[in-house]
């Protein structure tokens, strides 16, 4: 059995789903038909170049809005650390002495210093470079050097400033205010139970690939909202190995999910249903309100983070973390000829990648040659075009639904008007 087959036979979504989702992609390739929103809208260019627009969006869905800030395998094992700080707020995460998920404020009760600066990796303590106050990993303050300096202090109220955290679905969530509430399946909606069966829990951490660019956030998130540019410019890159103009698309809410077809789908065509699995044919991503895209591929699994730089709506963070199973990760430990990796060198081959196992590399060559130097490359003369003051909108076509979505649920959050439809 192919080890992506045994990765399917752990997961589920409901084969009739399954099944449903893939017609409906070979439907639309077959009647060169896309799915259609209904209208074309028209985007303010002012969303993506407004300062006072991008406070509100940092203050409202960065400062106060939940956080995910990777999956349960960026926290393999006790002792586990992890720091984000992407969204203005450092923040240490820990799994204790007891497998537990915490996350704290990462700064040091005595003058604030961040008490872990490394990305990730174990550790039982954390000691302040500074004057080497050190906490545990449950945040407790244990000690503090000539302790009776600081009169009858009381430790057990010095430890690290905790935040609400959640681990749910195989996501690790934080809210980035201190006494803050976390209701994930409220968040997830009807999702919770699609992303719980896709054992995200179990997926293993293998790597990252950041991207920083002069684009704004929203520029970067669009990028993940159609496929209509594929024909044209990824016609050397993932154009070869997927289709454009083709979308399974369903709304949750302030969320989605957006399955696109891959060159696997010509046989899938050829199985009986019974053996039909979507990833063998398509790509499932779900983004998940207000900066997070989910890409679920063959054992595969890339957590995609964008953020704004604060005080400047040109400019924007997108941190891409990559995931392998256990499966996928012991796979590609057995040499095999006949079971050759994917690599830069072939990863647009679809003769050559066929049968070929996944690799660190060649997902980060997909975020960098793809993403990186084509699609944000595209958003940053988006940029450079809003930015001089002539452009007076964008327009959302009634095949790109999902950049409806983006736009009108990031205005309804922030108590504006819905997109104007466009007519001529």
């Amino acid at each position: 059995m192919w080890w992506h087959d045994y990765i399917w036979s752990r997961l589920h979504m409901h084969q009739s789903k399954q099944e449903d989702i893939l017609l409906e992609l070979m439907r639309q390739l077959d009647e060169r038909e896309n799915v259609d929103a209904g209208v074309v809208l028209r985007n303010p260019i002012a969303a993506y170049t407004s300062e006072e627009l991008a406070k509100e969006e940092w203050e409202e869905f960065f400062e106060k809005y939940p956080q995910v800030i990777g999956l349960s395998g960026d926290l393999p094992g006790k002792g586990a650390f992890l720091t984000v700080d992407e969204f203005g707020v450092s923040i240490l995460a820990t799994r204790d002495s007891q497998g537990r998920f915490n996350a704290f404020l990462n700064a040091c009760r005595h003058r604030g210093v961040e008490v872990e600066s490394e990305k990730r990796g174990k550790r039982s303590k954390f000691s302040c470079p500074f004057h080497n106050w050190t906490y545990n990993n449950n945040g407790e303050l244990i000690g503090i050097p000539q302790e009776h300096h600081f009169g009858n202090i009381d430790k057990s109220c010095r430890g690290l400033i905790k935040l609400e955290a959640a681990e749910q679905h195989g996501l690790l969530w934080v809210h980035p205010k201190p006494r803050a509430s976390l209701n994930i399946n409220e968040l997830l909606g009807d999702f919770k139970v699609e992303l719980e069966g896709w054992g995200l829990s179990e997926m293993k951490w293998v790597g990252q690939t950041p991207i920083n660019m002069n684009l704004n956030w929203k520029l970067a998130n669009d990028t993940f909202g159609e496929t209509y540019h594929f024909h044209k410019l990824h016609k050397d890159t993932v154009g070869r190995i997927f289709y454009g103009d083709a979308l399974d698309y369903e709304i949750s809410g302030r969320n989605h999910r957006f399955v696109f077809p891959n060159r696997g789908i010509d046989r899938v065509r050829t199985k009986p249903r019974s053996e039909w699995r979507l990833t063998h044919g398509a790509v499932v991503l779900y983004y998940l309100f207000p900066n997070i895209q989910l890409v679920i591929g063959r054992g595969t699994v890339n957590l995609i983070r964008i953020y704004p730089v604060k005080n400047n709506p040109g400019k924007s963070c997108t941190m891409v973390s990559h995931y392998f199973s256990e499966e996928l990760i012991e796979a590609q430990s057995v040499e095999d000829d006949d079971r050759p990796q994917i690599t830069s060198e072939n990863i647009y081959n679809l003769e050559k990648r066929s049968g070929a196992l996944p690799s660190v590399v060649s997902q980060n060559e997909v975020f960098v040659s793809t993403v990186s130097e084509q699609d944000y490359m595209m958003g940053e003369s988006t940029q450079k075009a809003a930015e001089n003051g002539l452009l007076d909108h964008l327009l959302f076509g009634r095949n790109e639904p999902a950049l409806h979505h983006f736009h009108n649920t990031f205005r309804e959050a922030l108590g504006m008007d819905v997109l104007e439809v466009h007519e001529e």
